[in-house]
């Protein structure tokens, strides 16, 4: 069967951002309690070092618009498939905090380098009515990434820490392959910017950038410490690759973000997650040692997860279709900054406030940003 442009391309886009932010971005939060036990770092250094992936991940989304303009869309997206898969493999090496540091840094900065590219990708090689599912289907590609996290998870159970990293290595080359083999190199765009434009597209974006800078933050408090509040409850071992590969199956549901989307709006259905991810992060807090609690919080937090990021391309591309990617670009760097941000933060107050009040904190901060953001109402609209 011959897949048309946007399964293609969808397709490719699936597997390096699956590989990109399902496991190499949050590897690190899933693999914690192991580092810790065999490095034996303190707290505040794990948080720094949670906080250093999302500094690589801020460099790669500002780099890959320079590669973009110079060598075609596609260029960013092979860099990133390096970078995770170096990365991964230093992290299974690492006997230092530094060499982990390191690692993880390069690791992070894939998912940077591959995801705001597909924007632009899917514009160029896409037919307008199947971009909203393309775009979704690739920021859906997460799930799969993290269904072979949790996968992946077991092995650390059975042996070892490192055998995770060892994975996403070799998941990553298989997906770089894969995205040199379907999606067509363009050419570079070297139509010059307006310095209105930046202006404009500023204005068009500012709640989308408020909502991606709660999101965010939220988010990671999640993938950074879900896995070390099971790890110390008395829950099995099992409970922690089973909580990611849930995620990653009920996640699925963000592949009908733009249909979504268009009935609801995107705004609303944006709200909908950040509420969303807060009754989980709540629940993570209050009842870390109930498995049918975990078990919920997991699977609504998957859907809040997986279509709040969908849900970012779909509005950016809907705001500016003429500059999706410098648009979904822009919101991802403000996104960024509070991802590095809310690690440090948190691994600076764990010690005296302790973890399980901290997920409840993140929580009420999650619900309360999705209740402000529920009366806005989105207009499509474009920048010239």
């Amino acid at each position: 069967m011959t897949l048309s442009a946007g399964g293609r391309v969808g397709l490719a886009g699936a597997a390096v951002v699956g590989v990109a932010f399902g496991m190499a971005r949050y590897g690190y939060g899933l693999t914690l309690p192991g580092i810790r036990q065999d490095l034996g770092l303190s707290e505040l250094v794990l948080g720094l070092i949670s906080s250093a992936t999302f500094a690589g991940y801020l460099a790669g989304l500002l780099l890959a618009g320079p590669l973009a303009a110079r060598h075609g869309s596609r260029a960013p997206t092979t860099v990133g498939g390096v970078c995770g898969t170096l990365g991964a493999v230093i992290v299974t090496l690492a006997q230092s905090p530094w060499l982990l540091a390191l690692g993880v840094i390069l690791a992070g900065s894939a998912g940077g380098w591959v995801w705001a590219p597909y924007s632009d990708i899917v514009t160029r090689s896409v037919p307008l009515r199947q971009r909203p599912r393309t775009l979704a289907i690739i920021t859906t590609g997460t799930s799969g990434g993290l269904v072979l996290l949790g996968g992946l998870a077991v092995l650390a159970a059975l042996g070892s820490w490192r055998l995770v990293w060892a994975g996403i290595a070799v998941a990553a080359v298989v997906a770089a392959v894969v995205n040199l083999r379907l999606v067509p190199r363009n050419r570079p765009d070297r139509r010059p910017e307006e310095p209105a434009g930046t202006s404009s597209l500023a204005r068009a974006l500012r709640v989308p950038a408020a909502y991606s800078v709660a999101y965010f933050a939220v988010v990671v408090i999640y993938f950074t410490y879900a896995a070390d509040i099971l790890d110390s409850g008395p829950l099995p071992a099992a409970a922690v690759p089973a909580l990611y590969a849930a995620i990653g199956v009920s996640g699925m549901v963000g592949i009908a973000t733009g249909a979504v989307a268009r009935r609801v709006g995107t705004s609303r259905v944006a709200a909908l997650c950040l509420v969303t991810v807060g009754a989980a992060l709540a629940l993570l807090g209050l009842a870390s040692d109930s498995l049918a609690a975990m078990a919920v919080s997991a699977c609504i937090f998957g859907v809040g997860y997986m279509m709040g990021s969908a849900v970012l391309a779909v509005w950016t591309a809907e705001l500016v279709p003429d500059r999706a990617g410098a648009a979904f670009t822009g919101c991802l760097v403000v996104g960024a900054f509070s991802s590095v941000a809310a690690p440090a933060l948190a691994g600076a107050v764990i010690p005296g406030l302790g973890l399980g009040p901290l997920l409840v904190l993140t929580a009420a901060v999650s619900l309360l940003s999705g209740m402000a953001l529920m009366p806005y109402r989105s207009l499509r609209g474009r920048t010239t």
